[in-house]
């Protein structure tokens, strides 16, 4: 019973592992002129996990224990993000997508089932866009394709456009302050994607919201109604953070889906 015992309390608990600066597994891959971090997890299908803006990989910590179980989980900061090092002065979600079709590849990895939450909804969609051999099933969730009203509650795009409009005569001297405005400014003025574009996307595709997310409804709806095929499926009493609020139900709802024929 000791031996025991001691062997549950030396094993590795969720709040122990700590997902974005795990230096046990943590690596560099330098792509497109930046170096992203990378963490994997697990064995078998890879599965690559997409952030959105200001956040990291951690924000899978609720995601990557349950697919780690099964499959090769690719949890990466995304440029500008996280430990990721991007020393440009510019961002796009066309080029963060590129980023991550050279990730894979530098990887070995020819195609993979994505995951993107916010931005990196918009990531996994664009990616199935510019580089289709590179996704096999793709799951978006609290994704949007423009950057205004019409995507955004009025709340949340108000506050963007006043902050914007207060802060961009604003001089920048830190690389950090100049970092940190690109990533907002990222949001104010991407995406710009028409949704006629989507109707290009061929890969299985599972789009997902909060009833009560940041993004308005009928955008979601028709991003869905725009993809050849896709599913559609908006979780009850959720906002934006549906795979961390409802963690249980999407890994399960989602891992059916991706094992789906």
């Amino acid at each position: 019973m000791k031996i025991v015992l001691l062997l549950l309390l030396t094993l590795p608990t969720l709040a122990q592992i700590p997902y974005g600066n795990n230096a046990k597994v943590g690596k560099y891959y330098a792509v497109n002129r930046v170096k992203l971090y990378v963490e994997e997890y697990g064995a078998g299908k890879p599965l690559l996990l997409i952030h959105g803006n200001g956040g990291s990989l951690n924000d899978f910590s609720k995601t990557i224990p349950y697919f780690a179980k099964s499959r090769r989980v690719i949890a990466v900061d995304s440029r500008a993000h996280g430990k990721s090092v991007d020393p440009g002065d510019s961002l796009s979600f066309e080029m963060m997508a590129d980023d991550f079709a050279a990730l894979l590849t530098t990887m070995k990895v020819d195609s993979a089932d994505v995951i993107g939450w916010s931005d990196g909804g918009i990531n996994a969609l664009l990616l199935a866009l510019r580089h289709p051999r590179k996704v096999r099933r793709l799951v978006a969730t609290g994704a949007n394709i423009t950057p205004d009203s019409t995507a955004l509650v009025p709340s949340l795009w108000k506050q963007q456009q006043k902050a914007y409009t207060q802060n961009r005569d604003k001089v920048l001297t830190t690389a950090k302050e100049k970092n940190d405005w690109k990533v907002f400014v990222l949001d104010v003025l991407q995406p710009n994607i028409p949704f006629t574009a989507l109707q290009a996307v061929r890969c299985p595709s599972l789009i997902v919201a909060g009833d009560r997310d940041v993004i308005v409804a009928q955008h979601t709806v028709a991003i869905f109604q725009h993809i050849p095929h896709a599913q559609l499926w908006i979780l009850p009493d959720s906002g934006h953070a549906t795979l961390i609020d409802h963690a249980d139900e999407f890994n399960r709802k989602v891992d059916q889906f991706f094992k789906a024929r």
